[in-house]
């Protein structure tokens, strides 16, 4: 199974090509770029390099949020446009839940994604590990640092990873001292987004492009005004 995966929430942007569970290529930039001007071209030579086209794809998996309102919106569009011309189905993947991935473990390790919501809020939630497999032990939901920090277990050991992390460490460790663990992975979600979606479309719970929504988690800048 052939899986385009697509990341733009947030200026560490990734796409990801997979063979079921298996990494094919990907491209990684850390960049203030717009998305409009570098997707679409790293896409295309993601895709030329491997001798594929889109209707080649099998299934399309996309970081449907929470992150860059801007960013989201243009992630969702450009793989709704691979959907349409291919006619396949999209799996919407949270990005809290692949940064998560990242730090997977088999034993039952607690694992923190934080994202910079701007505004002093952060976007972030709280899984276990176990077995390989991630439970979501407190919501994913839009935060004030100090709200979020105070609903995790103080006394075990923490592994925290996302953009946010370095916004707020300083606070990380005033609330978990030496139970917090700061991840050294890179900020590139791509292929976690493509072994999640893997799992949706496996399952056949990929939408078709009509169904796409985003995952904001809070009302936008545009719709607080209204």
């Amino acid at each position: 199974m052939n899986i385009l995966a697509v990341d733009t929430t947030t200026f560490a942007g990734s796409i990801a090509l997979l063979d079921k569970t298996k990494l094919i290529a990907e491209v990684n930039v850390n960049s203030s770029l717009t998305y409009s001007e570098r997707l679409l071209p790293a896409v295309d030579f993601l895709l030329q390099t491997n001798g594929l086209k889109v209707q080649d794809m099998d299934g399309f998996a996309v970081a449907a949020g929470p992150g860059s309102f801007t960013g989201i919106r243009i992630g969702l569009s450009t793989v709704k446009s691979f959907s349409y011309a291919s006619g396949k189905p999209v799996a919407p993947v949270s990005t809290l839940k692949a940064l998560a991935l990242k730090l997977r473990h088999p034993q039952g390790h607690l694992l923190c994604p934080v994202l910079d919501a701007k505004k002093g809020e952060i976007f972030a939630a709280l899984f276990e590990s176990k077995g390989g497999k991630l439970k979501e032990s407190i919501a994913q939901d839009s935060y004030l640092p100090d709200r979020f920090f105070s609903l995790l277990p103080s006394h075990r050991i923490i592994f925290f990873i996302g953009n946010g992390v370095d916004v707020y460490r300083d606070k990380i460790f005033q609330y978990f001292k030496d139970k917090a663990r700061f991840s050294r992975r890179s900020p590139f979600v791509a292929y976690e987004v493509g072994l999640l979606g893997y799992e949706m479309l496996k399952r056949k719970k990929g939408k078709s492009a009509q169904e796409l929504e985003p995952l904001y988690l809070r009302k936008s800048q545009a719709e607080e005004k209204n």
